[in-house]
């Protein structure tokens, strides 16, 4: 192993040397064992079999040679660990953690990071410059059943191929995550009907009876197979994805009218990528930052798969933001675009709807009734949810999601890939480096009290009342017009989450307040105003926080809305997420109060995309 020391200061021990010694290829061999990062001289002590006093004085002179490095903690008198990562060597180094199943990754090459990203999740990136940083991945169940090879000897390969050596106890998991997700097949029988088989008599009869319902099958067939009933097809899939056993769906479904349709706009590298990723497999979503053109990849999608196409989206101005992106990017006749929601409802072969309408009883017969040859659900971490997953149940050949983040706080990002399909996508920190997206500039501004009452109420408040006041601490609004004098070149988006602190900045700072309540019509006109550079300054609710394209927003400050979700936070902040030009996206959290700590938490996930996140007092 090429441990990357100063040349001869890494010692072998033998049977004539009077010192006991530890060399650095000891030293990393002990870090595995334990799966702990740094080590104190009693854990390597334990793994060599010195004496602790033996093993304390051998890292010592490894301290002094320079091949580790040492910091004193509480807990131990001092923990030691490799001089590169402190001083990172010009390559990169992986340490496989076997049983917590997780791969970190000092400045890996391209090569390891598309290796990896074949079967493992990006879960943290440090801080620094893209090729100083450190990747931390994890291997979940979903990444094993997703992953896309032929054979489970092709995945062992691409495994070993990044993480040198054989590793049994990882290696033993994901063989039986890859059998798990290959016992359970939908197909279509010959004369028409859907049939669910297991791989075993046993699976059927003990997999099968646990967590399906009597009226999800119809009839046995034989002792591996049963009639489907065809109405309980995504139950089915939910239900047994939940106990482990991801459903191949190999039914032969009607691919819909073809429909005559070609890409006027070249698809990125990348996009491509995503799109034959996706015909192979049929199913998937497209995860990527905001910016990054996953709507021109299901574009693009859906010119190759040719067939009638419906399209979900969570509000009508989706719906409408949708139908300009086919007529821009494609050569698709707008006769054969249609929109279906409480405005306009017309079904044709690319039809636009939003969930709600789609997942009503009284509209739900018109879908059902049309072979659909692809469904696109864009925000696709609506899916979960009671009121969207409804629509989720309707079936095409094709399904495709799109979402910035999948993430959910009730981590049933899960129930999207089961519903939908695995997640297909680049990791950020990717499309950062080739110039795709524009990493934003992300600052948490800590803002005082504007005057001892304010506090003051703020201290005899309690529960939601209290979370409040912090988030309409009337001094954030001093904070946005100074933010806005000094970038007073960019256009600027400021994010609330109550109605009446929208209309109080939108009168202080004269711009207009755009929210739930706003008509549909004069929502799309101040929208068209600020891509168009009309208008400068937009104060938005919700609204604003998903799909809508607001492009060339350079500045981006979230007045209140700390306690949402991750997903929240991502999406407001890649309203600046754009390939061009220095973005920036400052957070206001009142000083003292709990928004400091919802600031942190929600930023924190933009960390760990790679995103550098800076903290500072806005009266200094």
């Amino acid at each position: 192993m090429d441990t990357g020391d100063p040349e001869g200061s890494d010692r072998t021990r033998t049977e004539s040397d009077d010192v006991p010694d530890v060399t650095t290829e000891e030293f990393y061999e002990a870090l595995l064992a334990a799966e702990r990062p740094v080590l104190a001289a009693r854990q390597v002590a334990r793994e060599t079999g010195l004496t602790q006093a033996a093993a304390k004085e051998a890292l010592d002179r490894r301290v002094e040679e320079g091949a580790l490095a040492r910091t004193n903690v509480e807990a131990d008198p001092a923990v030691f660990y490799p001089a590169e990562w402190s001083d990172p060597a010009a390559r990169e180094r992986v340490v496989v953690f076997a049983n917590r199943r997780e791969i970190v990754v000092d400045r890996p090459t391209q090569y390891t990071r598309a290796r990896l990203s074949q079967f493992a999740h990006l879960v943290d990136t440090s801080a620094g410059e893209p090729d100083t940083r450190g990747y931390l991945y994890r291997i979940r169940r979903e990444d094993v059943w997703a992953a896309p090879f032929e054979s489970l000897e092709e995945l062992r390969s691409s495994l070993r191929s990044v993480c040198s050596g054989r590793h049994d106890a990882l290696e033993e998991w994901i063989t039986d995550q890859w059998k798990r997700a290959h016992r359970f097949r939908l197909s279509t029988h010959e004369d028409g009907y859907v049939v669910l088989e297991a791989a075993t008599e046993s699976l059927m009869g003990t997999v099968v009876e646990d967590h399906l319902d009597e009226d999800h099958l119809r009839a046995p067939i034989s002792e591996t197979e049963a009639w489907v009933n065809e109405t309980a097809i995504a139950a089915i899939k939910r239900s047994l994805y939940e106990a482990g056993y991801p459903v191949e769906d190999d039914r032969d479904l009607d691919g819909g009218e073809p429909i005559d349709v070609e890409m006027e706009t070249e698809l990125r590298d990348y996009q491509r990528e995503w799109v034959e990723t996706f015909l192979e497999n049929r199913s998937g979503v497209f995860v990527g930052p905001p910016g990054s053109g996953k709507t021109v990849a299901a574009l693009g999608t859906i010119a190759a798969v040719g067939g009638e196409t419906l399209i979900l989206v969570p509000s009508r101005e989706l719906a409408e933001q949708w139908r300009d992106e086919l007529e821009t990017h494609t050569d698709l006749d707008p006769a054969v675009i249609g929109q279906y929601h409480g405005g306009e409802k017309a079904i044709r072969p690319v039809t636009i709807a939003t969930y709600q309408t789609a997942g009503m009883d009284r509209h739900r017969h018109l879908f059902d009734s049309r072979e659909w040859g692809l469904i696109v659900y864009d925000e696709a971490h609506h899916i979960p949810s009671p009121v969207f997953s409804r629509s989720a149940d309707l079936q095409a050949k094709h399904r495709l999601g799109l979402s910035a983040t999948p993430v959910r706080e009730t981590g049933s990002e899960e129930e999207i890939y089961t519903l939908i399909g695995p997640p297909i996508g680049a990791d950020w920190d990717t499309l950062f480096e080739a110039g795709f997206v524009q990493q934003p500039e992300v600052e948490i501004r800590y803002v005082p009290w504007r005057d001892d009452t304010a506090h003051n109420a703020y201290a005899s408040a309690s529960g939601r009342d209290r979370y409040r006041l912090a988030a309409e601490n009337p001094a954030k609004i001093d904070d946005i017009r100074s933010l806005l004098s000094r970038y007073s070149d960019r256009k600027a988006l400021v994010f609330v989450e109550y109605l009446d602190q929208g209309e109080a900045i939108a009168e202080a700072i004269d711009t207009r307040f755009v929210s739930g309540e706003t008509p549909h019509h004069e929502r799309q006109r101040l929208f068209e105003a600020f891509r168009e550079g009309d208008r400068r300054t937009l104060v938005v609710s919700r609204v604003g926080d998903e799909g809508i394209d607001l492009p060339n927003a350079g500045l981006s400050i979230v007045a209140s809305g700390l306690g949402g979700s991750r997903r929240q936070g991502t999406q407001r902040a890649g309203r600046t997420m754009r390939p061009a030009g220095s973005a920036l996206v400052y957070v206001l959290a009142t000083r003292g109060s709990k928004e400091e700590e919802f600031a942190q938490r929600r930023m924190h996930h933009l960390g760990r995309k790679g995103i550098r996140v800076r903290e500072t007092n806005a009266d200094e």
